[in-house]
């Protein structure tokens, strides 16, 4: 068992053996003390329980659409179609917002803070990092089962009116008594206790180490010697870790941890970049609509905080290659032309923004000019201006692609 597995196991283990048991409610979905032995196989059945759920589209208001819908297994756990939001709701008409991410790799992601200080970092271990941690692309869900409720009560995702509605869809499932047997006969006479089971189990699923973090990609093997990469890869991971260059480990971790543990390929931070304005988004036909982040609309407790406006969460790379769109917006369809945009930016903005009605480049147009003080920009970008020679030349950009290449997992690799 990893590092990440042993912590995540222990934060099950520990909600299990220390719940107390003297007056409990009637429903309650936390068992008594365990040992270990028996702990180790509860979570087994809520990982058992949680795949069950997350493959049944019957927990959609739709009936049609299920969590593996939108996050395909043979795609990371990401989604497999390049339109850069989904279809949900009751009748699957209502459009998302935001691309969908994989669920690849969270079991690391820590709860999220306002100041993060790396204990591992090699320099100075006062510097405040900023927003950091959480899940979804501006952090609002601290876990797993905290996560699983957004999209089961989302009118734009499974669409379902309330808690109640899903449990309701839980007593008529093939695997009600399974449900009963992992959380109490009478659990599902207790809607809120039922749905916060659910999202236990779902969230539980969602720490299996086989299905979300296999470390099994050939940069893996090539850390552990068991693998080689060709040159134009090895230049490309030169590139990637370069400072004056990419610079893409500053952001996207390529070092395994000091303890040994793989890369995460993020550092879980919350930046801005300003990806261009997708017009592909129905949300975005209204040109007073701005999705800024961490600032809102979606997250609602930093409404106003005008310095985390245009703040997004940094996704692992890990499987990037499988993704047919990118960044938050899906904006963007391949690989590279997601890494040209780091490179050209702010040296060839015309390429990459609309332009206005006099014809001169809106640049930066998915973010209000009060928040471009926000806006990353360390290398690549590094104070680079229209005309400036970018960080990458072509050739080196196809070299990061084919680096990024090597950190598909095994079990997707021909997807």
């Amino acid at each position: 068992m990893t590092r990440w597995a042993s912590v995540a196991f222990a934060a099950l283990t520990c909600t299990i053996i220390l719940w107390p048991t003297d007056g409990l409610p009637a429903g309650s979905v936390h068992p008594g003390p365990m040992s270990r032995q028996e702990a180790f196989a509860r979570a087994d059945a809520l990982t058992a329980l949680g795949r069950q759920m997350f493959f049944d589209p019957s927990l959609s208001a739709s009936g049609k659409q299920a969590c593996s819908s939108c996050h395909d297994p043979n795609h990371a756990f990401g989604p497999a179609s390049a339109t850069p939001v989904e279809m949900g709701g009751a009748r699957l008409d209502q459009p998302g917002v935001r691309a969908v991410p994989s669920l690849r790799y969270l079991q690391a992601a820590p709860a999220f803070t306002e100041h993060f200080y790396d204990s591992e970092d090699e320099g100075d271990e006062s510097v405040d990092n900023g927003p950091t941690g959480g899940l979804t692309w501006d952090g609002r869900a601290d876990h797993g089962k905290d996560q699983a409720r957004i999209p089961l009560l989302s009118p734009f995702e499974m669409g379902n009116k309330d808690e109640a509605q899903v449990v309701a869809a839980l007593r008529k499932a093939p695997y009600a008594d399974a449900f009963k047997a992992a959380f109490g006969a009478d659990v599902l006479d207790h809607p809120q206790d039922a749905f916060d089971a659910a999202v236990e189990a779902l969230g539980t699923f969602e720490q299996s180490s086989v299905d979300f973090y296999p470390y099994s990609s050939r940069y893996d093997a090539f850390l552990a010697g068991k693998a080689q990469l060709s040159a134009q890869e090895l230049h490309g991971r030169v590139l990637f870790e370069d400072e004056g260059k990419g610079n893409c480990a500053s952001c996207h971790l390529s070092e395994p941890a000091n303890d040994g543990e793989p890369p995460q390929f993020t550092d879980y931070g919350l930046i801005a970049i300003a990806v261009p304005r997708n017009p592909a988004i129905p949300a975005n036909a209204d040109p007073n609509y701005f999705d800024l982040g961490l600032c809102g609309p979606l997250r609602t407790d930093f409404k106003g905080h005008n310095d985390y406006c245009g703040l997004f969460k940094t996704p692992t790379l890990r499987n990037v290659a499988l993704r047919k769109s990118f960044f938050h917006n899906g904006y963007f369809h391949t690989l590279r032309e997601a890494v040209a945009f780091y490179a050209s930016r702010d040296t060839d903005p015309g390429r990459w923004y609309s332009r206005k009605a006099d014809g001169t480049v809106d640049k930066f147009d998915d973010l209000p000019k009060a928040y471009w003080g926000n806006l990353n920009t360390d290398p690549p970008f590094n104070g680079m201006k229209p005309g400036d020679k970018p960080a990458l030349t072509d050739a080196e950009i196809d070299d990061i692609v084919a680096f990024l290449g090597t950190l598909t997992d095994a079990d997707q690799a021909g997807q």
